[in-house]
């Protein structure tokens, strides 16, 4: 495999790898939850981000992504140990919960504009990348007004 192709797969793996994340976390989060709206949120969250996952392996089948089994890094589930420790001494469960949804989500875009950088990725790759980066940049302003709201 050469060094091009190489640095995709590793872009996308880390992709995969920081979706797996989020879905456990948001199911984490919509556990912590208190009110039914933001638990539906978080819900729908873990949905999308299924989504984001079957596209980004349905785009490349050529390519190791990882199993079709949602596991997760070891990082994600510090963080969800963090999310659980948090809802338990938070005043406001809720909040705390969509405190790390903001994180998690700014580190998602993050992530995404490191993939959008590579100059070799195909245009029709960057261009599912482009469209999930957009989507996760609107969920972060949803949840930053809710966040404000409560």
């Amino acid at each position: 495999m050469n060094k091009d192709i190489e640095k995709i797969e590793h872009r996308l793996k880390d992709l995969v790898s920081k979706n797996e994340d989020a879905i456990k976390g948001f199911e984490q989060a919509s556990k912590n939850s208190e009110q039914i709206g933001i638990k539906n949120y978080f819900e729908k969250k873990v949905i999308e981000r299924m989504q984001f996952l079957r596209e980004l392996r349905a785009s490349v089948p050529d390519l190791d992504l990882g199993s079709v089994a949602i596991d997760g890094s070891a990082a994600g589930a510090v963080h969800r140990t963090w999310m659980d420790v948090k809802a338990f001494f938070a005043g406001d469960n809720d909040e705390a919960m969509l405190e790390e949804a903001v994180r998690g989500d700014k580190s998602a875009i993050e992530d995404y504009d490191k993939a959008l950088t590579e100059t070799m990725m195909p245009s029709r790759l960057k261009k599912i990348i482009r469209a999930q980066r957009e989507k996760l940049h609107n969920d972060l302003q949803t949840t930053e007004i809710l966040e404000d709201y409560k």
